[in-house]
Parts: C-alpha cells; sequence; structure tokens
C-alpha cells in the first residue's frame, strides 16, 4: 500500500503496532513521528534503559500494560485532529506514576526556506 494515500491515523496505527512490545517493556519515554507531506517516515521510542532509587541503578523490570497501550494510543490518534500543519515532528510523552498512565504531546512544524524561495507568491 502506498503510504501517501494512507490517512495518517492508519499509519499511526502502524506505528503503535510496531513499537507495542518494546513499549510493554517501558514505563516512561518518548514516542517520535517525524512527518513530511503528512506521510510518516522516522518514528521510534527515546528512553532511560535504567531507572534509579537513590543510590541503585535497577533496569526497567515490567512496561506499560495491553490497557495502557490501548489509551495511549487513542490519546494519540485523538490529537492528530489538533495538527495543522503537513512537515514537522510529533512527540507523545509518556510516564507510568503509581500505575497510572500520564502522557502529552508537543507538535513541531519544520518549514523549508529553500521552498519557499522558490515560489514568488510567498515572498510577498
Amino acid at each position: 500500500m502506498i503510504l501517501e494515500h494512507m490517512p495518517l491515523g492508519r499509519q499511526l496505527d502502524i506505528v503503535f503496532r510496531q513499537l507495542k512490545e518494546e513499549l510493554a517493556h517501558l514505563t516512561s519515554g518518548t514516542i517520535f513521528i517525524q512527518i513530511r507531506n503528512n506521510v510518516i517516515g522516522k518514528f521510534g521510542i527515546r528512553h532511560f534503559p535504567l531507572e534509579s532509587k537513590g543510590d541503585q541503578l535497577q533496569k526497567m523490570e515490567k512496561g506499560l500494560s495491553e490497557v495502557h497501550i490501548v489509551s495511549f494510543h487513542k490519546m494519540a490518534k485523538e490529537s492528530l485532529k489538533l495538527k495543522r500543519w503537513t512537515h514537522g515532528e510529533i512527540l507523545f510523552e509518556f510516564a507510568v506514576r503509581q500505575n497510572m498512565l500520564c502522557t502529552s504531546v508537543q507538535f513541531e512544524s519544520n518549514y523549508n526556506m529553500s521552498n519557499l524561495m522558490t515560489d514568488p507568491d510567498r515572498l510577498v
């Protein structure tokens, strides 16, 4: 299937399906999604693989539950309704605190000056 013809919400479904196993091992992090012409290109998760409590480093054992992942995915899809640009990046931050999932979203729009310079109507 050609991604240019697929709605961004469906592309996000594919992203979450791909990241599901990794999310099941993480308690916090940031999903990043890079978008160009409303097509998802690069995506992934930024996270810290170790946590510390006092002076002890601990490897994270348990991550997001199935319920957390479904809720997170739903929030991410809802946030797409607020996006007003075609090129940029979306950051979905998440953390489990006392077995409750906390999430936030950040949009970053990107523009290319060389594209503006080739269109005389935009220079006015």
